[in-house]
């Protein structure tokens, strides 16, 4: 132990205390810094790995705990901040500058919830103080400016020299969004083949002022067509997330996505259940299997693959998409509200797991 109140002693106290994620000492990872000591009065920065780390205060607390063993110390301050790791990704990838993790929101069939999973996630994170950008690179049913209520917002296209016209994105909960939405009629359809599909998500990818950005979350169309082909091909993935519900033609489904996207080398983060039960506003206790019961489950486990979390069917969770106001912000102590921001928590800490690995 320690006899003097210095920084050195400091940081040696700290080395016993880990990431509970990474499983390595906060001193190692550079987490500790600017200590300080003045009159017996302890203070230093713990640089997370995630603004939306779900451990934060425990982290702080073994952290307080370790400083207060030393000789002669009368307060201990944790200034908390985060720095999110950038990707590496693989090497005949194109990155997006600014743009630190690119993940995927995908499933195998439509009707799931994807969409308000995608949506929620990326306004948790951004509720946690990370820099957030969305695509809704579902070309053919573009609903993520209704969910975000962005669905009136109007988008400017400018001349960036060399790189020709750029998109300014919509903002709003936080979120920078980028739709087709935005640039058709209200009831116009898309009637494209892919190459046009695979022109504009690249568009979107590369030919939008994202800025500096933590997470850019790619809502992706239901199936294993262009559209997830083109982003795979394009961008480093930090990772998909599959989406489906308990019911056996969702599950098979998202078993074909999930196995696309590891073949392509692009890493599955886990899968999240949707509509894993409904919950009766009349009787908030009671909860109905409408769609079956534990197919997520089954299936990370036969998979190995995480499941990141079940989401229960609630008629708030309808509503707040219908009004633009995501259930993360309208309703955030209701049962859906908590999984999905436990499951943004999740998925930010497989990511920077991923990244310093």
């Amino acid at each position: 132990m320690p006899t003097c109140l210095d920084t050195s002693s400091v940081l040696e106290v700290l080395k016993p205390v880990q990431d509970p994620e990474l499983n390595k000492s906060l001193v190692d990872l550079n987490m500790i810094r600017n200590v300080a000591i003045v009159d017996g009065n302890v203070s230093f920065t713990l640089v997370l790995t995630t603004p939306a780390c779900p451990l934060r205060q425990f982290i702080v607390e073994e952290c307080e705990r370790a400083v207060k063993t030393l000789p002669d110390v009368k307060t201990v301050s944790v200034d908390v901040t985060a720095e999110t790791p950038q990707q590496k990704g693989l090497p005949d990838r194109t990155g997006i500058d600014g743009v630190k993790n690119i993940l995927a929101i995908s499933s195998g069939k439509g009707g799931v919830g994807k969409s308000t999973v995608a949506v929620n996630v990326a306004v948790a994170l951004a509720q946690s103080g990370a820099k957030v950008g969305l695509i809704d690179a579902d070309i053919y049913g573009p609903n993520a400016p209704m969910m975000l209520g962005l669905e009136g917002a109007q988008v400017m296209v400018r001349q960036a020299g060399s790189q020709g016209e750029v998109l300014e994105p919509a903002f709003n909960h936080g979120i920078k969004l980028v739709s087709m939405g935005f640039l058709i009629d209200k009831d116009q359809p898309v009637i494209w083949r892919g190459p046009m599909l695979n022109g504009v998500i690249r568009q979107f990818l590369y030919q939008v002022e994202w800025g500096d950005l933590d997470y850019l979350i790619v809502d992706m169309p239901p199936g294993t067509g262009d559209a997830q082909l083109t982003l795979a091909q394009a961008v480093p993935m930090a990772g998909a997330v599959i989406v489906t519900t308990p019911q056996s033609v969702a599950l098979l489904d998202s078993r074909r996505g999930l196995k696309m996207f590891q073949q392509l080398g692009v890493p599955v983060l886990g899968i999240v259940e949707n509509m894993s039960y409904f919950i009766p506003p009349d009787l908030p206790d009671k909860q109905y299997d409408i769609f079956g019961s534990a197919g997520g489950e089954k299936t990370a486990h036969e998979l190995q693959v995480p499941l990141l979390g079940c989401i229960p069917l609630e008629i708030s969770l309808r509503e707040g998409g219908d009004r633009g106001i995501p259930i993360v912000l309208a309703a955030p102590e209701s049962a859906s509200a908590k999984a999905l921001t436990a499951i943004a928590e999740r998925i930010a800490g497989r990511v920077s797991v991923a990244a310093l690995a």
